[in-house]
């Protein structure tokens, strides 16, 4: 009797491990991002208010590998312009892996308002 009780509370706190590191992974893995338009991170594209371009490029490239497991890590990421302040807009950013290879990082914008953008890249 205490051996079955003392192997269903090992199974459960195993479950319960393997749960809370899904979550984790989960939360902190997210490739979407939102951010303040202000006098700092805004620039101009094509007549729109934009997301600086290095903004952009330093969230992704911190996102992109935010745990040993999820992503690849990437150094040098750039964006070639702002990232529009306009639902739909798009650009591709680039990075490279630690082998030398490049690697294009397509960023989108979900939502965009007068203060803030939402934007999301694909890893």
């Amino acid at each position: 009797m205490q051996r079955s009780t003392f192997l269903i509370g090992a199974v459960g706190g195993a479950t319960a491990v393997v749960a809370l590191g899904g979550l984790g992974t989960y939360l902190l893995s997210g490739t979407e991002s939102t951010s303040r338009l202000d006098g700092y991170s805004t620039v101009s594209v094509d007549g729109h208010k934009a997301l600086s371009a290095n903004i952009v490029a330093g969230r992704t490239q911190s996102k992109y590998h935010p745990l040993p497991w999820v992503g690849d890590k990437l150094s040098g990421v750039s964006c070639p312009t702002g990232l529009k302040a306009v639902t739909g807009a798009a650009l591709t950013c680039t990075g490279k892996k630690s082998d030398g290879t490049t690697v294009e990082i397509p960023v989108r914008v979900t939502k965009a308002g007068a203060q803030s953008v939402t934007w999301t890249f694909e890893r």
